[in-house]
């Protein structure tokens, strides 16, 4: 489990293809990683992975051809750079919301507009995932923790604060980034508990539709 509030900017070293899937390597800058250890979990722009490497300055990743198919780590190439978290410890401040690194779905950016001194993001989202997105809630977007400022047909807006402009790669958005999205567990979960009533007109119950 992860909390969408970004510890840290890597920066892709390389990208290594291997039989359909890759290795990812990452440089962490000046990323304290005394405290990580082979197998432990990480968040790589809101995907949880594996740590298969690492020395005092890169964690190395395999990424599945599941996650390359679901997520954009599939577009990142040498220099990316990328949001990174290390996974929520017990007794750890719980300071964004509850995130699995499980990916939902691809967003992208529609439209970005300045208010006072933010900056106001218009992310186009998938049909299916359109029902999770409600006005106040939490979404994580390339594992940041934000919330929901308006929705509208096939779309939400976030407010990104100057802090976390500075904090995270969404400086380096634009209109037509493909982002990463997961939403509320709690409105998955609710789903999963109260089946058939999620239904859409086609009779598809959302209930079925997995996850990364």
């Amino acid at each position: 489990m992860f909390t969408g509030i970004i510890a840290a900017i890597g920066q892709v070293d390389s990208v290594q293809p291997s039989e359909g899937d890759l290795r990812l390597n990452i440089a962490t800058q000046k990323w304290d990683l005394s405290d990580v250890k082979l197998g432990d979990s990480i968040a790589v722009n809101g995907v949880c992975l594996t740590v298969v490497e690492m020395t005092s300055s890169q964690l190395s990743f395999d990424v599945s051809k599941e996650s390359l198919d679901r997520t954009s780590l599939g577009l990142a190439i040498a220099g990316s750079k990328v949001n990174l978290e290390k996974a929520l410890a017990v007794g750890d401040r719980l300071g964004g919301h509850m995130v699995s690194g499980h990916v939902d779905g691809l967003g992208k950016v529609l439209q970005m507009e300045t208010s006072a001194r933010s900056v106001c993001f218009r992310i186009e989202v998938p049909p299916v995932l359109e029902r999770y997105i409600a006005e106040k809630g939490s979404v994580c977007i390339d594992g940041v923790s934000l919330t929901v400022n308006n929705i509208g047909q096939g779309w939400f807006e976030v407010n990104i604060i100057p802090h976390t402009m500075q904090e995270t790669i969404i400086s380096d958005y634009k209109v037509g980034t493909q982002v990463n999205l997961e939403v509320d567990l709690i409105a998955r979960y609710l789903e999963r508990l109260l089946p058939g009533k999620f239904a859409d007109d086609e009779g598809t119950n959302f209930a079925d539709y997995g996850t990364l």
